[in-house]
């Protein structure tokens, strides 16, 4: 690649490292172009360079979200590798609950729906933003499949919508405020009973 291919790489990186980067500290609603360019210490046009629409740009640093959720499921399975399948489901929720409440800036952007639908995407911009959830979900119906389940996709996917609202309303501050617990030990409790409702009971 010559010089100028590389520049224009090491630019495009730099401005989705300063998205995420704003997104993490400032949520989604820091992610203006200016304010990226400007913190990129590039001018205010440069990104349209690279990221025709403000969308493709989101798109971009959502996609790193994913990525970085992707290396800490791949984090966990590694780290129970010894475990039983259903055990590592639930390391798996807990490392995507656990992933949302301490990002939470990056878990809204990564599920806004204009994203995930990737609408005027650039085909040069690389898979659409939904297709990065795949290798995740393919991961989770994998293991819910060793753990018997007659229904290995649906049964995944309502455990992740079960995943997905109990980080949601987890993060809004409402479970909290009914369950009343400690947030690590009430977070956890509610990931061990969305497993046993998908799964069944905890085996004795």
């Amino acid at each position: 690649m010559d010089q100028d291919g590389s520049q224009d790489r090491t630019l495009r990186e730099r401005l989705i490292d300063v998205g995420a980067d704003l997104v993490m500290s400032e949520g989604t609603g820091a992610l203006g172009l200016r304010e990226i360019a400007r913190r990129a210490g590039v001018s205010h046009g440069a990104p349209r360079r690279y990221f025709p629409t403000h969308q493709s740009l989101l798109s971009a640093i959502a996609r790193r979200g994913f990525a970085d959720l992707g290396d800490r499921f791949a984090s966990v399975a590694a780290g129970a590798r010894e475990s039983s399948p259903r055990e590592r489901v639930r390391a798996i929720g807990c490392a995507y609950v656990g992933y949302a409440l301490e990002h939470p800036g990056m878990f809204e952007l990564m599920f806004r729906h204009d994203l995930l639908d990737s609408t005027g995407q650039e085909p040069s911009d690389g898979p659409r933003l939904r297709e990065s959830t795949l290798p995740l979900f393919g991961l989770l119906v994998s293991l819910v499949g060793r753990c018997g389940a007659a229904e290995p996709a649906v049964t995944a996917a309502a455990l992740w919508a079960n995943l997905h609202g109990v980080a949601q309303l987890w993060g809004w501050g409402s479970l909290p405020l009914a369950l009343g617990e400690d947030a690590a030990v009430g977070v956890e409790r509610l990931v061990d009973a969305a497993v046993d409702a998908h799964l069944g009971g905890a085996p004795a």
